[in-house]
């Protein structure tokens, strides 16, 4: 393999040598065109057809063109000394051969595959050679032991002995910050949709301020670590299409800006240590990304304790990390709008039952999902901010309703389209308002007795929403925070019920979506209004969810509608200290780097099964479990164990829906307590037998046949999910009134 080595070597200086040609070509042949465009003859005729600036870049050209040569003439150097070295070194490296055989050790199954593979494949990405592969069988285990680990380490490296190494020096604290500029100096600029959040946050800056000094006393001197955290906005970067930093002039979605102004603010707010990436380059760097193509680990450790990103940084993270993506993936928090079930988010599970989507199979732990709206409780809910209003705002607001104004949801002409007969019953009791975006023509969807405004400023567009009596939406977009804020500034709010639900069925917005918002054995994305969150946690008399197609119901609702008296509102979730206390706890005790402490379990068959005795006892009134007073030990949970109940389903109800209904939420991190066989009869459930199985419906029991399962991958516990077959085993916990991702003893 030396001369291997070696013949590579001299292929390599061939190939420079015929690359250092070709650019003194190059430049020759620029030199006759510059010459060219000196000569006074070619402007006088050609003025008109050779505009002069096409040739300025030329002398910058030449620079760059010199300098490439001149490092393919630097790498030719190089190639020349690694050739002598080699042959230097090969007869040393020869007699050293004898200890450089792969290692047959069984604690490193992978090793001798990996060597394999490295014999054919090293050359495959430079950044083997950076870590000092040079084609010798030394090297690869040097590499494979060292930079990976996959194989032991040699005996005859000199690595200094393992001392202890000394206590970390004591974290910093975070102290609450009392002034945004500094964030503003961080997120940068160069891209519309970085102004358009800057712009927000300082429009917000008050309102945080206030926020952040009630949260301080709240929390009375709690200790809290700094935290380093890298935010990379995926979806802003020139490599995904930054398809939206365009759009934000033109009407196009602004959803997720305002969300991650929120997530920037909210987490500078808290004190932490943030650094803001919008490009792969600058990603690279704070990673630590040895130059190549991303099949190596990185340089160094993970400098962040935690990275906020959305699906396309993950994806390019997962691209240029190596292996470390496996091993950092724990401190990723990924902002995902519509939400990742976890039948979506194994990949093999997936797989063999075909859920397909495009955004999925990530084998993250579910809550490390982060969403929009608390609609799916399998992830955390991230949420946004509305601009909130005090007492003097509230009377003015009230006091200058016009109860015969309505305005309508979406900025884009097409969410008009055969919606005439809608805005025709509206146009006999109400004015109408638009904010449809147009360059120069008045879009032809909206009819002519619309009061179109155009795209309107935040604060416009607020001013518009203060006066309206009716924010009314036409079935899109989905979910987005607009009617949030219409109902904060004293709308009321009234959208389609959506009859059947809209699905990745039967809708191509949702198709490829990795959630069915409620999957059924089919597992199908379900949507059963335009804003579920707005239906499901605020409802009448600020929201009113009707059947479009029934004209009856539609017009009686408006009727009622200007005749019923409306407050502002806004859900304290939504509120800048509502944001904070929630990121705040999940900060302090989401923690998915540690795995949970389950007493040690005597026949553990998978770490989903655990069958210590049940620490869980019926309830006075006999109908669920809860935790027992008695049980003797209490884990490291967040929530605290203290908040869960357990309770069977109905055979159509998903957990979601069975706590909803007993006025509770369901807490996925809590099934992991009731995947035993013991729970089944504390819940006086017979069963004939018992398996264990990969399936995002278990624990459940088949009644009819008295059989039970249990889950066998503690990834597919999941609230989400029903089949008319099972009975659920649900998690269900309280929750603080206004903020339903904590339980009442989770601050």
């Amino acid at each position: 393999s030396l001369s291997a080595a070696v013949m590579g070597a001299l292929e390599s200086r061939g190939v420079l040598r015929r690359m250092s040609d070709m650019l003194e070509m190059l430049m020759k042949r620029m030199d006759i065109l510059a010459r060219l465009e000196n000569s006074t003859d070619f402007h006088k005729g050609d003025e008109a057809r050779f505009p002069l600036d096409r040739f300025q870049p030329a002398a910058g050209l030449m620079e760059r063109i010199q300098a490439i040569a001149q490092n393919v003439s630097d790498i030719a150097v190089k190639v020349d000394q690694i050739l002598r070295n080699s042959l230097l070194n090969g007869k040393v490296m020869e007699g050293r051969r004898d200890q450089c055989e792969v290692p047959r050790d069984p604690k490193y199954p992978d090793c001798a595959g990996k060597v394999e593979w490295m014999r054919a494949r090293w050359t495959s990405d430079p950044c083997y050679a950076f870590f000092g592969v040079d084609g010798t069988e030394c090297s690869f285990l040097i590499y494979l032991s060292e930079v990976e680990w996959f194989c032991p380490p040699l005996p005859w490296r000199n690595r200094t002995v393992a001392v202890p190494s000394p206590p970390p020096p004591p974290r910093a604290q975070a102290a609450f910050r009392r002034d945004l500029a500094r964030l503003l100096e961080l997120i940068g600029t160069g891209k519309e949709s970085l102004s358009f959040m800057k712009k927000r946050i300082r429009h917000l800056a008050q309102q945080w301020l206030r926020a952040a000094r009630r949260l301080e006393q709240k929390l009375a001197g709690r200790q809290r670590d700094q935290k380093h955290i890298l935010i990379h906005i995926g979806f802003l970067t020139e490599e995904s299409g930054d398809v939206f930093s365009p759009r934000v002039l033109k009407g196009g979605p602004l959803g997720e800006m305002v969300q991650w102004a929120d997530i920037l603010a909210a987490l500078f707010m808290l004190g932490h240590s943030l650094r803001v990436t919008v490009s792969l380059k600058e990603l690279q760097s704070h990673l630590g990304v040895p130059p190549g193509r991303g099949n190596c680990p990185l340089t160094s450790p993970l400098p962040f304790d935690l990275i906020y990103t959305d699906y396309h940084g993950l994806q390019q993270m997962k691209q240029h990390m190596g292996l470390s993506f496996k091993k950092y993936r724990c401190r990723v928090r990924v902002i995902d709008t519509f939400g990742t079930e976890p039948a979506y988010n194994h990949e093999e599970y997936a797989t063999l039952r075909g859920y397909r989507t495009n955004w999925g199979y990530w084998n993250l732990q579910p809550t490390q999902f982060m969403t929009m709206f608390p609609h799916t409780p399998d992830n955390s809910f991230m949420g946004f901010v509305s601009e909130e209003l005090n007492q003097t705002e509230r009377q003015l607001i009230k006091a200058n309703k016009v109860s015969s104004m309505a305005v309508v949801y979406g900025k884009e002409a097409s969410i008009w389209k055969g919606k005439e007969k809608f805005l025709a019953i509206l146009n006999k009791y109400m004015e109408i308002h638009g904010t449809v975006y147009y360059e120069t023509q008045r879009p032809p969807e909206v009819p002519a007795f619309v009061k179109n405004h155009g795209l309107l400023p935040q604060h416009e567009f607020q001013q518009l929403l203060r006066k309206a009596k009716l924010f009314i939406g036409f079935g899109f977009p989905y979910e987005g925070p607009a009617p949030l804020e219409a109902i904060a500034n004293g709308c009321v709010f009234l959208q389609a019920r959506f009859n059947p639900p809209h699905s990745s069925l039967n809708h191509e917005f949702f198709r490829g979506k990795p959630t069915s918002r409620e999957a059924t054995g089919t597992s199908v994305f379900q949507v059963s209004s335009q804003h579920p969150y707005a239906e499901d946690f605020i409802g009448k008399p600020h929201v009113w969810t009707v059947d479009y197609n029934n004209s009856e119901e539609f017009e009686a609702a408006i009727k009622t509608i200007m005749r019923t008296q409306v407050d502002p509102y806004l859900p304290y979730e939504y509120t800048c200290e509502g944001m904070l206390e929630r990121i705040h706890a999940y900060i302090q005790h989401q923690d998915f780097c540690t795995t949970s402490s389950l007493p040690p379990s005597p026949k553990t068959k998978s770490p989903a099964m655990q069958s210590p005795p049940s620490p869980l006892a019926l309830s006075p009134n006999s109908t669920h479990l809860v935790w027992s007073p008695s049980a003797g030990w209490a884990p490291q949970a967040w929530p605290p164990v203290a908040s869960l109940q357990v309770w069977v389903s109905e055979p159509q109800h998903t957990c979601t829906e069975t706590c909803r209904r007993h006025g509770l939420v369901c807490e996925p991190t809590f099934f992991r307590f009731l995947n035993k066989e013991e729970v089944f009869l504390q819940l006086s459930i017979a069963c004939d037998s018992t398996e264990y199985e990969m399936n995002h419906l278990y624990p459940a029991v088949a009644e009819n046949v008295r059989e039970c399962y249990l889950q066998k991958e503690p990834l597919l516990f999941s609230c989400a999910g029903y089949n008319p077959k099972y009975r659920r085993l649900c998690p269900c916990r309280d929750f603080r009134q206004g903020q339903v991702a904590l339980c009442r003893d989770c601050l």
